[in-house]
């Protein structure tokens, strides 16, 4: 009944027909194979002392050392591990959370669409750092807290674009006729609306991404982030800016890798929503 199955096939070959969805993928992918086996190949403990204060690279020091004699190597290779499940966590529990909400209330049109959607407007009134500064601050800076607050500030985004989506495709006449025909609520959602609205809703994933792996670097550099000893690429900048003339890798690393996983997912999302509208065009 619904429309997704005609346009499947040539939607898949566009994707691998766009060479910005390959360049976007392959950084992406690169980025996380890098912090998922970075642990495994650090030459050091991130949180062992192994050099002078600001060494310069040397032996398996291949960046150096940091303000306290870390070896930056190390740290930058184990480093990515918490700002990678951090970032896809929070963006999966606000699409998940911010979608269901949203069909929901697109589905229901009555009392409960209007309280998500004054319930979203007030979240939407809070600019998204100062809503999380502001949660962390209070409650504290425990990394499924960061998780949880970062996914808060991401669902009201959510839940307005997948209610806009569902209200066009509720009116649908496969929606309708499956109405007619007596399929249950739950059918009709997440059989004939839900795998409609796919696309939209991954291309805010990718957008999300982004957005998680800034924010969450951003808490990190002003202290709100996962608490030091811990290697984090956002806090090893906070900690390394000082010494930024006298011992540049120790910022620049993890400033590179957190920018290529932002471009990666950024150019990703872009070109999925290229080949969608080229799809909507045919």
């Amino acid at each position: 009944m619904n429309a997704l199955p005609e346009n499947k096939h040539t939607f898949l070959k566009l994707l691998l027909r766009e060479r910005q969805i390959r360049f976007g993928f392959i950084v992406t992918i690169l980025v996380l194979v890098f912090a998922l086996i970075g642990p495994s190949i650090a030459p050091f403990e991130p949180t062992a002392l192994v050099g002078t204060t600001y060494g310069q690279p040397e032996g398996q020091s291949l960046l150096g050392y940091d303000y306290i004699g870390h070896d930056v190597w190390s740290r930058v290779l184990t480093g990515g591990t918490s700002v990678i499940w951090m970032t896809l966590t929070s963006s999966l529990i606000a699409l998940i959370i911010g979608s269901s909400l949203g069909i929901l209330s697109a589905f229901a049109r009555n009392k409960v669409d209007q309280f998500v959607t004054w319930l979203t407007d007030v979240f939407m009134a809070f600019p998204d750092l100062i809503l999380v500064l502001l949660i962390v601050s209070m409650l504290g800076r425990q990394p499924w807290l960061i998780v949880l607050t970062v996914s808060i500030a991401f669902i009201p985004g959510v839940v307005r674009l997948s209610r806009s989506v569902a209200l066009n495709i509720v009116e649908q006449e496969y929606v309708e006729q499956a109405k007619i025909l007596g399929y249950s609520k739950p059918y009709i959602l997440f059989y004939e609306i839900l795998p409609n609205m796919l696309t939209p809703l991954l291309i805010h994933l990718g957008v999300m991404l982004t957005w998680a792996v800034g924010m969450l670097a951003g808490l990190a550099f002003l202290g709100y982030g996962v608490a030091p000893p811990i290697a984090d690429w956002g806090l090893m900048i906070n900690e390394n800016r000082a010494g930024l003339f006298i011992q540049p890798w120790a910022v620049f690393a993890p400033v590179i890798l957190i920018a290529l996983f932002a471009l990666g997912t950024n150019v990703l999302a872009e070109g999925v929503g290229r080949a969608a509208a080229r799809i909507e065009e045919k």
